[in-house]
């Protein structure tokens, strides 16, 4: 699914220009910027990693979920690229080894691991991952290995998994011999068997042996291997095949990972799962044509693992990539680890330096890690915000609330959705409430500091945010009971009625009313109750003792998504992994059940369901068939409390499963979608669906809306948590967006923001700091324009293309209408900010651009400054833009007129909104009134004596001038030179009195305070404060006001003594200088 998205310009506003393309309806508004919150500190799965040839700090790396990534500095910093394909999960990446700008992306997860990414093909970009075009095996689903003939690298070579969970597809090896513009299969075993990997013989491209790898993962299942599983190695190009034996264990065999030695051309080692006598590790030194079995060595789980990779200078060191990645300095026969000290587990790739093998890039579950003592000790890269996220929560804490997220391996992490500081999100303002993977969390409505955090298989905590304890509260089974079924990803709400009661899912549902203190079930076994063990995979039911069977999946048969009624107490819908929805208006007490859905397949996966704000009869359900391989997502509707559902998917796009929805608090008819590509929004029930197209291609797994704030909150598998803020303006229609629309404005907290972290962004902690986005601070305003303002120009030359088109002439315009289109004003958007009394407090020049912006006020008065129309903008980092006093709290409003012409008209009714002080009590004043008369009160002292230094510069440059004018006057006299020089002589002592004496100064030695140091010190040292003015500040200012008296003074008296000067040496014949017109005839 190829996309064109839209990027956000951050300035002091941000726009988007619409509208966008999507496979789903345009709306106007698709474009509406998601902000992304983070976090890099505990990273996300690395697939792979591909680097420079040659420059060795230029290298890529790909993300199981979360797209691609380049760095050109070590780490230091990162671009993401591959973010608008129509894939997020990348298995492979590899370079062209004549070409290093060339890049090749193999798409979907080169793993059998239960969360796995799928795919549409392998990618190409001729650009250093600019730009991409899909170059085909769109129905692969995984790929896992990409390589070059050594002699002409327009042929490559494909190894397919296929499909993780139906048959056929794209599946085998495969060669292209004209750079990916066409394939052809040259290995192919059968429809539920890929190529896992191949290795080529160095100097005999033609020799080729290849592992090929049978498996079947579905939500009840896995089978990862078969008879189709093998060795296989041809020697003519691939032209014929022979299965190898010599050496191999027989039987079914699982996933095989093979590497070649590049320092012994013929030596290759093969990690093999079979059973408990043939796995293990093997090696050849004919390639391939007979093996030695040298250890019994196998990953701790092969579908996840399963990877080997020989050092480049030393045949004999091989490691293998697991969950404590292992070493073999021996050829296989004995493992050790390297060392996991302050590093992440699970690892799934490795990349050894070949010009000093003692340096290391590893990759895996917890992200990038370096090091430069071969594993002793590791450097995590703390800058990749490429977390993924089985569930997002967001609290009631104020002012700001956080968001408390499920992470796949990488805990239950909470963090804050915005704060005060001028650094923004850094990851220390994240914090770990539950180890392992984590799942859905909530928090208790009234206390955020309780917060219920799961890791897998229902593993739940109750965690004290304030103490830090965290007390584990998991239901347990009777003394005759069998443990319960938990799903890895098990339902938890709290219920609306009551913040002490909560449900949570395994086969059967349990509720707490004490917090989760005590459990009592409220319903029996709300599954099937089917044996998975009978079912059928790939054709068969399997025998036990079949390769890895069952491994990492849930016992099938449990709840997966609950929720209760706002409206009505007890009224409770539970949806199962086996394709059951069950609803009770009782509490638990009574249950019915609907086991079928009209045009959705049977025994389906039901991720999510919600009940309405809005109405008791209806509630939502998305069902998930992906793991059966169907891709189609499911979005439902009840009226009738559950007893009937329909389906409202209409034109969500077919490929992309769909896995939560959210519906809005304020309108019913707003809602939205999380699918496998990204998320819709309909706000017309479900009639039709429009993708937000600023969030890149990831899959949605969670949302949720921050009712107080009326944030959306999205939860994504690979990019971390993103932020919808004030959706607001989505409850608009497309068809009422006709005309400039100027959207209802979200209150504002008043506050200065926090410097406490340094001085902004950054700081002075290195480019490489992490850091995420707050929203833009201050009252934020949101706008929409159906069409660009033109110009006479723009009416012209869109005029002339309609000509143009018909073939029509464009005559030339005349010398009076380009007169006109060269001195007119370019079209500008205004937005007028008043207070509650109708004064303006401010106007902000803005967009005018067609599209959708949002423009910030940050709550202050305008700048005092003298007028710059070139400002610097490479300020230092402890500078800021001029700015005046801040605003008092209280009622605003804000306007928007355009100017086009010239003329000035309003286009949309003004919109009120409230400044909230954050801050009170302690050292903030009371009287907020008081402290804005004393800061308007030097804001005009400031005015007065910026702007009269400003005037003093300038006379000075006159007399400058005029100094040499009277060398170049012949009638000009001595004595017109000597008053000339009484006056800059004046200047020299006024400017001591504006700036200070630079001859003591410059001197090291200490001068009395000038007017302009003075009055900054008072402007800068309380404008960032709402503390009371204190006495020093006051004294100082009557100094500042009596001081510029008497020099304002003598400026005017120079000013006056000057102007007539001027006028006595014009009269004489003198050049012109500034500050006169010459005088004629």
């Amino acid at each position: 699914m190829l996309r064109t998205r839209l990027l956000s310009t951050i300035l002091a506003f941000f726009a988007v220009s619409l509208p966008a393309t999507t496979i789903a309806a345009d709306h106007p508004l698709a474009g509406i910027p998601l902000r992304n919150i983070g976090p890099a500190l505990t990273s996300g799965r690395v697939s792979d990693f591909a680097f420079h040839p040659e420059h060795s700090q230029s290298f890529y790396v790909s993300m199981a979920s979360g797209n691609l990534w380049k760095t050109e500095n070590n780490g230091i910093t990162w671009k993401a690229l591959f973010e608008n394909e129509g894939s997020f999960a990348i298995g492979v990446v590899e370079l062209d080894p004549s070409n290093p700008n060339i890049v090749w992306v193999g798409s979907g997860e080169n793993n059998a691991q239960r969360s796995v990414g799928y795919g549409d093909g392998v990618y190409k970009s001729v650009d250093g991952g600019k730009t991409w075009k899909n170059m085909g095996l769109k129905d692969s689903g995984h790929i896992s290995m990409i390589r070059f003939h050594p002699e002409d690298s327009n042929v490559v070579f494909v190894a397919a998994q296929g499909p993780l969970w139906n048959s056929g597809g794209d599946r085998g090896l495969y060669r292209s011999d004209d750079g990916g513009a066409n394939w052809k299969r040259i290995l192919e075993i059968d429809e539920n068997t890929g190529i896992n990997e191949f290795v080529i013989e160095a100097g005999n491209p033609d020799v080729i042996v290849a592992s090929s790898y049978q498996r079947r993962r579905h939500v009840w299942t896995l089978i990862n291997g078969g008879p189709g599983s093998g060795i296989h190695k041809t020697t003519d190009g691939g032209v014929t095949w022979t299965k190898l034996k010599g050496g191999l264990p027989s039987g079914d065999l699982g996933r095989i990972g093979l590497a070649a030695a590049p320092s012994a051309p013929h030596m290759i080692y093969a990690i093999i799962e079979a059973d408990e006598e043939g796995k293990g590790v093997y090696r050849s030194t004919d390639f391939g044509e007979s093996w030695d079995k040298r250890s019994d060595h196998l990953t701790n789980s092969p579908q996840y693992y399963n990877e080997l990779y020989v050092d480049p200078k030393n045949p004999e060191r091989v490691y293998a990539v697991d969950t404590f990645t292992h070493v073999s300095e021996d050829g296989g026969k004995s493992w050790n680890k390297i060392s996991f000290k302050n590093r992440h587990v699970d690892d799934h790739a490795l990349w050894i330096d070949p010009n000093n093998t003692e340096h290391l890039f590893i990759g895996g579950d917890g992200g990038v890690y370096e090091s430069w003592d071969r594993g002793q000790l590791w450097r995590h890269v703390r800058n990749l915000p490429v977390t993924q996220f089985y569930r997002a929560t967001p609290d009631n804490d104020a002012p700001f609330y956080n968001v408390c997220a499920g992470t796949q391996d990488n805990f239950t992490l909470c963090g804050p959705s915005r704060n005060t500081k001028t650094d923004g999100i850094t990851n220390a303002d994240w914090s770990i409430a539950q180890f392992g993977d984590g799942f859905k969390a909530q928090i208790d409505p009234t206390d955020a500091n309780i917060i219920y955090a799961q890791a897998q298989y229902g593993s739940l905590g109750r965690f004290d945010r304030v103490t830090g304890e965290r007390l584990q509260i998991t239901p347990m089974p009777g003394a005759d009971e069998n443990n319960y079924n938990w799903n890895w990803n098990a339902p938890l709400i709290i219920s609306p009625h009551d913040n002490q009661r909560l449900y949570y899912g395994a086969e059967r549902l349990f509720r707490s009313d004490d917090r989760g203190a005590s459990w009592v079930p409220v319903s029996g076994d709300l599954s099937r109750g089917i044996d998975r063990n009978k079912l059928e995979v790939m054709g068969r039911v399997w025998s036990v003792d079949s390769i890895a069977k069952n491994v990492s999946t849930s016992t099938y048969g449990a709840l997966i998504a609950v929720d209760e009624s706002p409206l009505v107490e007890g009224l409770i819908y539970a949806g199962t992994d086996d394709g059951l929805i069950h609803v009770t208006s009782d509490g638990g007490s009574n249950w019915s059940k609907v086991d079928s859905f009209r045009d959705v397949p049977d025994m389906s996966l039901i991720e999510d369901i919600i009940a309405s704000f809005h109405d008791a009869d209806i509630a939502y359900a998305v069902i998930d068939n992906h793991k059966r391989g169907d891709y189609k997502p499911y979005v439902l509707k009840t009226e009738n409390r559950g007893r009937s559902w329909s389906l409202i998917s209409n034109n969500l796009p077919d490929r992309g499963s769909a896995h939560t929805i959210i519906e809005d608090h304020v309108d019913p008819s707003l809602l939205f979608v999380g699918t496998e590509f990204g998320v819709f929004f309909s706000n017309n029930g479900g009639e039709s669906w429009n993708e937000l197209t600023s969030l890149p291609t990831i899959a949605v797994r969670d949302l949720e809306i921050q009712r107080r704030e009326g944030d959306l909150v999205v939860g994504t598998f690979g990019r971390g948590v993103y932020i919808l803020d004030d959706y607001s303006p989505l409850r608009t229609s497309g068809n009422e967006l006709k005309q400039p629309t100027l959207f209802s404005v979200r209150n504002a907290w008043l506050y200065v923001p926090d410097s406490r972290r340094g001085w902004g962004g950054k700081g002075d902690f290195g480019v490489g700091r992490y850091t995420a986005d707050n929203p833009p601070y201050g009252a934020v305003f949101a706008y929409y324009l159906p069409e660009d303002l033109q110009s006479i120009k723009d009416k012209r030359r869109e005029a002339e293309k309609e000509r143009a088109k018909k073939g029509e002439d464009n005559p030339y315009p005349s010398w009076d209408q380009l007169r006109r289109e060269d001195r007119e004003e370019a079209p500008s958007i205004t937005l007028t900010v008043r207070d509650a009394s109708g004064n303006v407090m401010q106007r902000i020049a803005a967009p005018a651009g067609k599209g959708f912006h949002r423009v910030a006020w940050n709550m202050r008065y305008p700048a005092p400054d003298p007028v710059n129309l070139k400002p610097e903008t490479d300020l230092a980092p402890w500078m800021n833009p001029p700015q005046g006093p801040l605003a008092l709290p209280g009622t605003y409003s804000v306007s928007m007129s355009k100017r086009v012409g010239g003329e000035l008209v309003d286009i949309a009714s003004p919109q009120p909104f409230t400044l909230k002080p954050l801050f009170e009590g302690g050292l903030v004043t009371a009287d907020r009134q008081e402290l804005l008369d004393f800061q308007m009160q030097s804001n005009d002292l400031y005015r007065a004596i910026s702007g009269a230094n400003k005037a003093r510069s300038e006379i000075q440059g006159r007399i400058d001038h005029l100094m040499k004018a009277l060398l170049d006057t012949p009638a000009s006299s001595e004595q017109q030179a000597q008053t000339l020089r009484a006056l800059n002589a004046r200047m020299q002592d006024l400017k001591v009195k504006f700036s200070g004496d630079s001859t003591i100064s410059s001197r090291a030695e200490k001068v009395p305070m000038s007017l302009t140091s003075r009055i900054n010190s008072i402007v800068g040292g309380h404008w960032d404060s709402q503390s009371a003015p204190t006495g020093n500040y006051r004294a100082s200012y009557e100094i500042a006001e009596q001081q510029f008296s008497e020099a304002l003074v003598e400026l005017k008296a120079i000013a006056a003594d000057l102007a007539e000067f001027e006028a006595a040496v014009q009269a004489e014949g003198a050049p012109w200088t500034p500050g006169r017109i010459p005088d004629w005839p």
